[in-house]
């Protein structure tokens, strides 16, 4: 049998499998998955895991069954594509023919003193949960900060402020607006949601140290209850430590077809990849399904594609609470209630194609 070795039940594995699992899978492909849960989980809505709207049973997916599917419940420790193994933190060894890695990130402290001991993190699933504990046992009037107002702080702060309005919420943003890099319009309507509703959004702020009950913005101390750090992701730990090419932020340079080019046989999908598009979900699908084409060909025998299409996005949809959001599709913005319902029925839909 041939091994193929999926790392992480991501929205990239996720994707490989819904396309390998049928009447087409060669029955000489065996395939295991690895994963610290039995479940693939929705990370683009931890944020409500944590913003206490949402129980995490909602953002969790059943993982697929298949007579050529085996899954095994562990955390990867190390990655070895000279030998063709992956050990685990249990020191298991799992050989492989072909790997793919799907293990995501994590937090980006960006060496800021105190960022990674005195911060919550909305990650994993378990971290949300524990973010989760903290936000909800904070007694009213106490001031919550969000460092980085990317699409997760964004969506964090708005969730949480409908959740707990009688918190104080500041949110971090290093740019000069938010989503400094679309259409202003987009922006103005976001930063109007939160003056609405009393967000307190910290322009061009650096937070250069962090301490248990205050954060440092500049020259600035500014007092806090808690805080949580969405300002960035790098590769988890056993994909920095591959000893392969690597490209700005840790994310391992690859070949057009998706592999290491120092070992072909070594895919990498989603977060841990260095790709022309920043890291997001929708990415991950799409570089999957382009990963599954190319394992077909290398399970033919046949050869690979002259040129593989680019890797093209429909835009990005993001909530602010439960009745507004924002969208940016088509090279044109929609706000309010429609984007709010399109991202609604898009989650539904993933979830219903996935089940």
């Amino acid at each position: 049998m041939r091994k193929l070795l999926l790392l992480g039940a991501g929205y990239g594995n996720m994707r490989i499998l819904l396309r390998l699992l049928n009447k087409d899978l060669p029955e000489d492909i065996d395939i295991t998955l690895v994963d610290r849960t039995p479940f693939h989980s929705l990370k683009t809505e931890f944020y409500a895991i944590a913003a206490g709207t949402v129980p995490d049973s909602e953002i969790r997916v059943a993982l697929p069954e298949h007579p050529q599917l085996t899954f095994v419940e562990g955390e990867v420790s190390r990655i070895d594509a000279e030998q063709q193994f992956v050990e685990l933190g249990d020191g298991k060894k799992l050989q492989y023919d072909e790997l793919v890695i799907g293990l995501g990130c994590e937090d980006n402290y960006h060496d800021v003193p105190g960022a990674a001991e005195h911060t919550y993190s909305i990650q994993t699933i378990g971290d949300s949960r524990k973010t989760y504990q903290t936000l909800l046992g904070l007694p009213g009037g106490s001031t919550v900060g969000i460092v980085g107002a990317g699409l997760s702080g964004i969506e964090l702060a708005s969730e949480l402020r409908e959740s707990r309005p009688d918190l104080k919420i500041k949110l971090f943003d290093r740019g000069p607006r938010i989503l400094r890099d679309f259409p202003e319009r987009l922006s103005n309507y976001v930063k109007s949601w939160f003056d609405e509703h009393n967000v307190d959004v910290v322009a061009e702020s650096n937070i250069t140290k962090v301490e248990p009950t205050c954060l440092h913005n500049h020259k600035e101390t500014i007092p806090v209850d808690a805080v949580v750090w969405t300002a960035g992701v790098r590769p988890v730990l056993p994909v920095r430590e591959l000893d392969v090419e690597k490209a700005g932020g840790g994310r391992v340079v690859l070949n057009e077809y998706h592999q290491v080019p120092q070992h072909d046989n070594v895919y990498v999908v989603g977060d841990c990849a260095a790709l022309p598009h920043a890291p997001s979900a929708q990415l991950a699908e799409v570089q999957a399904e382009q990963i599954v084409t190319v394992l077909r060909k290398v399970w033919a025998n046949e050869p690979l594609p002259e040129k593989m299409p680019e890797l093209k996005l429909k835009g990005f949809m993001g909530s602010l609470g439960k009745k507004k959001g924002f969208a940016y599709v088509a090279d044109r913005t929609v706000t309010g209630r429609i984007a709010r319902l399109m991202k609604s029925g898009l989650l539904w839909f993933y979830k219903w194609h996935n089940n």
